[in-house]
């Protein structure tokens, strides 16, 4: 499922190097809010798992996909309420600034569910 050896660089350095930058951006952001997570690329898309996946992001067209999950989007409806979204995904418009903080807020309750996830399975392997 997780490809761990196509590195996510390969990925962002096939885009424009406006598109690079604010991947990057992205890329940062995430790595400080989940220092733990191990960078891969899923479903063809740059990917950080901890306890399984803990979001995605990609570059289109227009906008950068943010794929926290359900959860993630659920937990945060009303601060992304200005974006166009689906279920477990929200769009972040290419020519606006970047909502960085909270991509980490949405990172960092992402960690703490993926680590209560795993306490749980812990706890019933007993």
């Amino acid at each position: 499922m997780y490809n761990f050896s196509n590195s996510i660089d390969v990925y962002i350095s096939g885009f424009p190097e406006s598109i690079q930058t604010i991947l990057e951006e992205i890329r940062k952001t995430i790595r400080h809010a989940a220092p733990e997570a191990q960078e891969a690329i899923s479903y063809g898309i740059p990917t950080f798992v901890f306890h399984g996946n803990l979001v995605h992001f990609a570059a289109n067209k227009k906008h950068i996909g943010f794929y926290p999950a359900p959860s993630g989007i659920d937990a945060f409806k009303t601060e992304l309420s200005v974006y166009k979204g689906a279920k477990g995904s929200v769009q972040f418009p290419i020519d606006k600034p970047m909502p960085l903080e909270l991509i980490a807020e949405i990172v960092k309750f992402r960690v703490l569910e993926n680590q209560e996830r795993a306490k749980e399975k812990i706890q019933k392997k007993k």
